[in-house]
């Protein structure tokens, strides 16, 4: 069985992350973007509102999830779960990825940080995020205000250059400048560690 878990983030002014989450299974005919719609609220042709696959993960009963980051939350005025921190989940080997312990809470700060990376990397989620300050501003480096960050992203088209440093280089935020994780340093503020989920 797939079930689609989309979480709806949103970012306070003070750069705190929070979620709300919902669970549904696709209908007859129905793809898991369309569901993730669906139970978000939000149109295929909105603007200024991204609804991206985050991760998936295989629970013991059989069942796989598919988690969709819906940003930002199309209902900010609904009650939402306060990120405390961005938590890392691990695998406990190299080949062993999945973590003993998988907290939705966990799953949201992968969702923010895969928004990070989409953010200096995808024209269209960059595009879309812009028109809110408050997720830019979360979004960054700590200590880098948010038109220096999206003044250092620049056009994407650049990032290809050989030479061309990466804007992702020193994301490692969230209040720590020194907890990087092996994926050099990528992470956001609103919390005291980075997150990777598997």
């Amino acid at each position: 069985m797939v079930s689609v878990e989309t979480l709806m983030l949103r970012a306070s002014t003070d750069s705190r992350w929070a979620y709300r989450r919902a669970v549904t299974v696709p209908g007859p005919g129905e793809s898991p973007d369309e569901a993730a719609r669906r139970v978000s609220g939000v149109t295929a042709g909105r603007s200024g509102i991204v609804v991206h696959s985050t991760s998936w993960r295989y629970l013991p009963e059989g069942e796989v999830v598919l988690t969709y980051a819906v940003c930002p939350d199309p209902a900010p005025w609904l009650p939402a779960v306060e990120l405390p921190g961005l938590e890392i989940a691990r695998g406990p080997a190299p080949a062993s990825p999945t973590p003993e312990r998988i907290e939705p809470a966990h799953v949201a700060a992968h969702a923010v940080r895969h928004l990070a990376y989409l953010v200096a990397r995808d024209p269209v989620v960059r595009e879309a995020l812009v028109r809110h300050p408050e997720l830019v501003a979360a979004l960054a480096p700590a200590g880098e205000p948010a038109e220096a960050f999206l003044g250092e992203l620049g056009t994407l088209d650049a990032l290809d250059a050989p030479d061309a440093r990466d804007p992702l280089d020193g994301l490692d935020g969230l209040g720590a400048r020194d907890d990087r994780d092996a994926l050099g340093g990528l992470g956001v503020r609103g919390g005291r560690r980075s997150a990777e989920v598997w």
